[in-house]
């Protein structure tokens, strides 16, 4: 199979790599410096072996490519504000011999949250999550850094809404040549759900910097504690996270990557980069939908998501915000849910 990587970002990026060093067909969809980059210099993979480069044919879209093979495995892993697009734009692809992407081909989403998989199974037919425990960076063109061993990350993968398949058992084989762990399970969502409660943490990282003082860590408990209470109401399901250590345990150990600083997560570095924009609508904002649907408040998730898409829409630098000042803006939004009469935050 030809994995045609859609976001060559820092998940893309590690994902596409890693197949190409397996010897897999690869091809890379980036746009702007990024994709300069990848043309002229190769897709350089910075991981606990060294710097690898990894020449490969790099697109914008898929126009470029001509008609796609029948054996293609489309893998989306732009960020979830830009999934729309990109599934506007390769779901018509004609395929040769007949018939469109969106009709024929399987489409990975190896995000995070649960929104682009829902978006994709409007237009693809043949649509897979993925629950991505990878950590991996991506602030300059060209240059993705992965610093896990002795596993680059474990991919939890299967079918949405449920279920396994042959093509889902194909992909993880692939994928587990290529420094992975990739369990096929019939219930990908409930790993997804459980990650997602994790990256709640992703708009506190990114405003207010890294969650290991015990005062970002408290404020990282209420939040994720209200996002808990809103899936329970909503009768979503999650995989526990005795069962999540269980299934990780020590496969993937952080290593310093020489020339990479201490750097943070997927909204971090999209404030890092100067992106314009962060996936809190769909991390934060789903926690904050289901709360409204279902009337159970959700006052932290609600300011995260708020601050963190001004910082972004601000181009302001992630942690400018002291965390004391988001624990006192965090204990006004819950005084203001139980007290609306009083002083709005």
């Amino acid at each position: 199979m030809r994995y045609i990587i859609i976001g060559a970002g820092a998940v893309g990026g590690t994902v596409g790599g890693r197949l190409a060093g397996a010897g897999h067909e690869v091809v890379l969809v980036a746009r702007g410096a990024h994709r300069a980059a990848l043309a002229e210099g190769g897709l350089r993979l910075r991981v606990p072996e060294g710097e690898l480069t990894y020449r490969l044919p790099v697109v914008e879209g898929p126009d470029a490519l001509g008609a796609l093979r029948p054996d293609d495995v489309l893998v989306l892993a732009v960020k979830t504000q830009d999934s729309e697009s990109a599934l506007s734009a390769w779901g018509p692809a004609p395929v040769d011999g007949g018939g469109t992407a969106a009709e024929l081909l399987p489409l990975v989403c190896a995000q995070n949250g649960v929104e682009s998989q829902r978006l994709a199974l409007r237009r693809f037919r043949h649509v897979y999550g993925v629950c991505v425990w990878l950590p991996c960076t991506h602030l300059d063109p060209g240059l993705v850094s992965a610093a896990g061993a002795p596993l680059t990350g474990v991919l939890h993968l299967g079918r949405f809404p449920h279920g396994v398949d042959e093509t889902a058992h194909r992909i993880a084989a692939d994928l587990e040549k290529a420094r992975f762990e990739a369990p096929v399970v019939p219930d990908v969502s409930r790993w997804q759900y459980a990650k997602l409660l994790a990256n709640l943490g992703n708009a506190l990282e990114a405003v207010s910097g890294p969650l290991d003082g015990e005062e970002a860590a408290a404020l990282f408990g209420r939040v994720r504690a209200e996002g808990e209470a809103v899936l329970r109401a909503a009768g979503i399901d999650f995989v526990s996270p005795e069962e999540q250590r269980a299934a990780r345990g020590d496969k993937v150990t952080l290593v310093p990557l020489d020339g990479v600083p201490r750097g943070g997560g997927s909204s971090w570095q999209s404030l890092s980069r100067g992106a314009g924009t962060i996936e809190a609508d769909h991390l934060n904002g789903e926690i904050v939908l289901l709360g409204r649907l279902h009337r159970v408040p959700t006052p932290l998730n609600e300011l995260l998501q708020r601050l963190a898409n001004q910082h972004a829409r601000e181009r302001r630098r992630p942690g400018s915000l002291p965390v004391r000042e988001l624990t006192r803006l965090a204990d006004d939004a819950v005084a203001f849910v139980q007290d609306p009469g009083g002083a709005r935050p």
